[in-house]
């Protein structure tokens, strides 16, 4: 046999055994690591004054001024909520105090039987993982439902806007298209994305309302949405009470604790919050 040849066989046995001893999955990506945010609803009939704001108690409850920060959000589908229905969700939101929008692409996952670690590795198997560190992971905590909630934000900017003013259809198109991420846009086929949000609409706008307080030494958020009845007639307000945390022990003992406290209040709902659904199917 030639030297050459039998060189040769020398390296590829020795690359075939390399690779026999690399442990199963080496060089696969990791999964993301979430912070952790648990929502509960809040009862408005025992919450809200007649004015629809928190009443003294509640904010005196949690340390909150009567001031509050105003959020104006709408979202972009097409008619028949093509995107949403692929759990994705573009969203536009104006911060009072902070300039521009800001613009998010965020992608839901249900936590499911395999639990919060089997959504995240179904986000992997969909290339959504460690590796892409332009991209949030977060485990929205509800009374019964979890939900992973992945997100890519980006600001922009648009002239002839003041105060708390959202774009129109048109340039709320123009802006989530020219700054759509691949893994939107190419979700279900090369520029698939950019092609339904062409053909999108407007969800919403909602006008919330937080006030901002303090429990167990971190901060609490109070949320108020009032958003269309489904009657289409009229309005229903959502309250809701949040925390974020980074640890999934804190998160789930301080999610019975907090309903707890709700519920010796008589405050608490016990429902799940779905104002992303509500606002998809009421606008």
């Amino acid at each position: 046999m030639p030297r050459t040849t039998t060189l040769l066989s020398a390296t590829v046995t020795a690359a075939v055994s390399a690779i026999a001893l690399l442990p199963a999955g080496a060089g696969a990506a990791a999964n993301m690591t979430p912070d952790y945010e648990v929502k509960l609803l809040m009862n408005p009939a025992t919450t809200l004054g007649s004015d629809n704001k928190p009443t003294p108690a509640v904010l005196s409850a949690f340390g909150a001024p009567s001031t509050v920060t105003k959020m104006n959000v709408q979202f972009l589908d097409t008619s028949a909520k093509d995107i949403y229905d692929a759990g994705w969700s573009p969203r536009i939101r104006k911060t009072e105090g902070e300039s521009g929008f800001e613009l998010t692409y965020k992608k839901r996952y249900p936590v499911g039987a395999g639990g919060i670690d089997g959504a995240l590795s179904d986000a992997n198997a969909d290339g959504l993982d460690a590796n892409d560190t332009t991209y949030d992971a977060q485990i929205e905590w509800g009374y019964q439902k979890q939900t992973l909630s992945i997100s890519r934000k980006k600001s922009a900017t648009r002239s002839g806007y003041s105060g708390m003013d959202l774009p129109n259809q048109s340039d709320s198109r123009s802006m989530l298209i020219s700054n759509a991420p691949d893994q939107f846009d190419d979700w279900l086929g090369n520029g698939w994305g950019t092609g339904e949000l062409a053909s999108s609409r407007i969800f919403g706008p909602v006008l919330a309302k937080r006030s901002v307080g303090t429990w167990k030494g971190r901060e609490l958020d109070i949320e108020v949405w009032p958003i269309k009845a489904a009657s289409g007639t009229g309005t229903e307000y959502l309250v809701e009470a949040s925390f974020k945390t980074t640890s999934r022990a804190t998160a789930s003992a301080d999610h019975d604790a907090l309903q707890a406290y709700l519920q010796s209040k008589g405050w608490f709902l016990a429902q799940d919050s779905l104002k992303t659904q509500q606002i998809m199917d009421r606008y």
